[in-house]
């Protein structure tokens, strides 16, 4: 017995209770809507992706070739049609999430507007976008399943036993479009218990991972920006266990936390962390900042100074009574950032870089590896790096170390076209190519995302179609770069009516209302001059 069996028996039994006013009622028809919406709750869906992720990850940890992938998107209709595309292009969602992104919430969903990526947007967009995300891939699966069961139905009408076979086998095995969200929370928007006030919020709407960083929460800033602000590991650890408390609290005992350094491009601190002993959690963290040693005797009015190794030490203190790390020693803190989080409660680490280096991300990862040994990393395949130019200057440097002959290039201009067809350009695309798959292996990245590329992919779809349809290709620029290519390369959203609803709703009513029901698909839809939607096989 299926579900979808046993869903219609119980309803025939619920008949029988309920007797002939209940006789409108068709069994299957409410077996169909359940399969429609598996998932009843948020927290549903956090225990449902929470299991997927922890699954993923001792795959992983058996073979680093199983890494997971995302693309970070800002709309649920971003969201739906990259599962949709994923389903009809791979046949599967395995091992495939989605990246919930602070600063395209930030940029693209503030009620202020666009803004930076410094935490200035309101909290509350968070969970409501993780709640948006899930209406629109629940909204998917309904979508499929009934045109699975209006095939079916066309099947028995036909005789089709086959066919009826083959589509119902389709229904019981069907995979959904909900998949796991990592969920950026930022540097958890105030203090702790802000921290599981927001994070709750966010695994009732359906998160089972959530992303916190270790800089200051009201000086907090985007990885790629100058002017990063960390703080001492206990600040940190307090706000990694508000998170984990908010997922037991919950139900979510599986809840994946994923804790982020911003050590290497921070340069500055808050606070002097608190010590009792030499070579303690705050002494190892007060040892990487910029201090001169001076006497007592040399103390001036107002100044703080900390004891190490029976010396007096002055911390640089900036105007902005901020205190000052010394110059080089971010990868030595983004180790022990690392090691500190994952004993004390993160599952998932997350090194944000400056480039994308497998060299520098593996160094940093063995380190940690060498104490916790099943380590693993998210990590950022960020489009603020600039990927052409960086593995350009890799491959160039490869040939220098090589003894080869690098006179035909100048390093600082490999970004210009004029080598796009070298053999270093093509050198370094295969590079890219690779990189994650690489880097899993070699640097223990077990996620790979892209934070927001359905920003820049709007932005430039957008310019392809209003530079033509401005200009002199009219209504050209839309059918020849947009129409004609959802018909024929079977994107669903040609039939827009379809996508957004339509259909299932002419099922439901007819449902409700029977041959009484007035339906928008008719024979005076214009949507009839598509084809079919090409539909997913499973």
């Amino acid at each position: 017995m299926t579900v979808y069996e046993d869903d219609t028996q119980a309803i025939e039994a619920l008949k029988k209770v309920y007797g002939s006013s209940w006789d409108a009622i068709n069994p299957e028809s409410v077996a169909r809507m359940r399969a429609q919406n598996r998932f009843k709750t948020g927290l549903d869906i956090a225990q449902y992706t929470a299991d997927i992720m922890r699954k993923d990850m001792a795959e992983y940890d058996a073979d680093s070739s199983v890494y997971t992938q995302s693309l970070g998107v800002w709309h649920g209709f971003i969201g739906q049609q990259k599962l949709i595309s994923i389903k009809k292009h791979l046949k599967t969602t395995n091992k495939r999430y989605l990246y919930l992104s602070g600063w395209m919430i930030a940029a693209l969903r503030s009620e202020f507007g666009p803004l930076p990526d410094q935490s200035m947007h309101e909290k509350t967009s968070v969970p409501a976008l993780i709640a948006e995300l899930y209406t629109f891939l629940r909204q998917a699966d309904a979508r499929e399943l009934d045109l699975i069961f209006t095939e079916l139905d066309s099947a028995r009408s036909a005789g089709d036993t086959a066919k009826v076979a083959a589509l119902q086998a389709q229904v019981d095995n069907y995979e959904t479009h909900v998949v796991p969200i990592i969920a950026d929370i930022d540097a958890g928007f105030g203090n702790p218990e802000a921290t599981y006030l927001l994070a709750k919020k966010m695994i009732e709407a359906g998160a089972c991972a959530i992303q916190i960083e270790n800089q200051v929460s009201d000086e907090k800033q985007c990885g790629h920006q100058d002017g990063k602000v960390t703080v001492p590991h206990e600040d940190f650890i307090a706000k990694l266990n508000a998170v984990r408390y908010a997922f037991l609290e919950v139900g979510i005992d599986n809840g994946v936390i994923v804790s982020r350094t911003d050590s290497l491009g921070a340069g500055l601190t808050q606070k002097i962390a608190v010590t009792y002993q030499a070579g303690d959690l705050g002494d190892q963290y007060n040892s990487f900042l910029d201090c001169e040693e001076i006497t007592e005797a040399e103390l001036g009015n107002g100044d703080l100074v900390i004891k190490r190794e029976g010396k007096l030490l002055r911390p640089k203190r900036l105007a902005s009574n901020l205190f000052q790390f010394r110059a080089g020693t971010g990868e030595a803190r983004c180790v022990l950032d690392s090691i500190t989080s994952l004993q004390n409660g993160a599952d998932l680490l997350w090194i944000e870089t400056e480039k994308p280096h497998i060299g520098q991300i593996a160094a940093m990862m063995n380190q940690v590896r060498e104490v916790i040994p099943n380590a693993k990393l998210v990590y950022n395949n960020s489009p603020s790096f600039n990927w052409t130019l960086n593995f350009r200057q890799q491959a160039y440097d490869t040939l220098v170390e090589e003894g080869k002959d690098v006179s035909a290039y100048d390093r600082a201009k490999l970004m210009s076209v004029v080598y796009d067809d070298t053999q270093l350009a093509q050198d370094a695309d295969e590079k890219i190519r690779t990189f994650q798959r690489d880097s899993s292996k070699e640097a223990g990245i077990f996620h790979h995302l892209i934070t927001l590329p359905t920003y820049h992919t709007a932005a430039l779809s957008t310019d392809d179609l209003a530079k033509g349809y401005f200009a002199d290709q009219g209504m050209l620029a839309y059918v020849k770069g947009v129409q004609r290519r959802e018909i024929r390369e079977g994107i669903a959203t040609v039939k827009h009516q379809n996508m957004s609803g339509s259909d299932l709703g002419d099922n439901h009513k007819e449902y409700f209302a029977g041959e009484a029901a007035l339906k928008a698909g008719g024979a005076n839809n214009t949507m009839n001059q598509f084809e079919e939607p090409t539909l997913v096989s499973h």
